[in-house]
Formats: C-alpha cells, sequence, structure tokens
C-alpha cells in the first residue's frame, strides 16, 4: 500500500536551503532514485516553515531508503552541528494515489 511522508521544520525568516541542498547532492537521487518513490516535493509555505512531501509505494521502501540512505548523511550533518531535527513529522497510509497527465 502506498504512503506518504511529510516533515515540517519551524517557520523562519532564513528562506535558505544550505542543509537540504548538501544532503541532496550526498543523496545523489538524481542519478540514483530510490526504489519505491514515487514524488518528492519541497518547498516553504507562506509562513516559513519548510516541508517536504513524499510519496512511497509502501512502508517498507521509505523504511530503507531512510535507514540505508538517508539517516547516515542526516547524522553526519547534525554531528556537524548543522541542522535541526523536523518539529513535525508523520508517514501514513494513502487510500489513493492517481497520476497527473
Amino acid at each position: 500500500m502506498a504512503v506518504a511522508m511529510f516533515q515540517e521544520w519551524a517557520p523562519s525568516d532564513d528562506r535558505t536551503t544550505t542543509n537540504y541542498d548538501s544532503i541532496g547532492a550526498k543523496l545523489g537521487v538524481d542519478t540514483n532514485p530510490p526504489e519505491g518513490l514515487v514524488i518528492h516535493v519541497a518547498g516553504f509555505s507562506d509562513d516559513g516553515a519548510f516541508r517536504i512531501f513524499e510519496v512511497w509505494e509502501s512502508r517498507e521502501a521509505q523504511a530503507r531508503f531512510e535507514q540505508e540512505r538517508l539517516m547516515p548523511i542526516v547524522q553526519e550533518l547534525m554531528a556537524d552541528g548543522a541542522g535541526v531535527p523536523p518539529v513535525k513529522q508523520e508517514l501514513y497510509d494513502l487510500h489513493a494515489v492517481t497520476p497527473g497527465p
């Protein structure tokens, strides 16, 4: 069953994406996309919160990516004193996923 993953960081006046971009560069998803990822979107809300939303083919695919690829990079970044954890994170089953045109 498809799942959605949602993360949100506290609103801020800082609209830089340095940490996000650094993690993305190390992940290399443009040349090596994660198995099971349907879509990943990220951006700022009107109030300045940074949000990430993803759809995955299954909980297993999302968990595998998080454990094997994402968290080692995030832990490295956090060890250097950069970055903060999200204030909100949810993973939930989806009732429907309809591809666009």
